[in-house]
């Protein structure tokens, strides 16, 4: 399997790249009367594709879990405006499944990518967990190997 070495080639951000353009072209329609709807949508298309660059480009573990989290949501918020837009005759019924399937898509490949950075065995060298020496575990050796047979078992 190929490594990822760039954000550009994750499948989530892809998909939710595909998301954001998809937005732009329904937003662009002149039957999409409603501007702060049309800015609050936008925004929030783009940044599920911008949380996961920014994420993967941090390079700590733990801010890439967090930016993917903001980027599912972001997904789902998107969701939520597809179906005003809807309902307020902004889009068609096509529209509403393509955007919807789109959403579901990124928000599923996102939850996905997550669980595999989470627990993937190849994490990478920032991810490399290096165990603190402690000190009294290496004086209890030397002073009281029963002792530390006792707590640690045999050395």
């Amino acid at each position: 399997m190929a490594s990822i070495r760039k954000f550009e080639d994750l499948i989530c951000w892809q998909k939710a790249r595909e998301l954001a353009n998809f937005i732009f072209d329904i937003t662009d329609k002149p039957s999409f009367k409603d501007f702060d709807l049309k800015r609050q949508i936008r925004r929030a298309a783009i940044s599920p594709m911008s949380n996961i660059a920014e994420g993967f480009d941090r390079g700590t573990q733990a801010e890439f879990i967090d930016a993917l989290f903001i980027a599912k949501g972001e997904s789902g918020e998107v969701r939520s405006q597809l179906y005003i837009a809807y309902d307020r005759g902004y889009i068609s019924r096509e529209e509403l499944e393509k955007g919807l399937k789109l959403t579901d898509e990124c928000s599923r490949l996102i939850q996905s990518f997550s669980a595999k950075v989470k627990g993937g065995s190849a994490r990478g060298l920032q991810f490399k967990h290096i165990p603190k020496i402690d000190p009294m575990k290496e004086f209890m050796k030397e002073k009281d190997p029963e002792l530390y047979k006792h707590f640690y078992g045999d050395p």
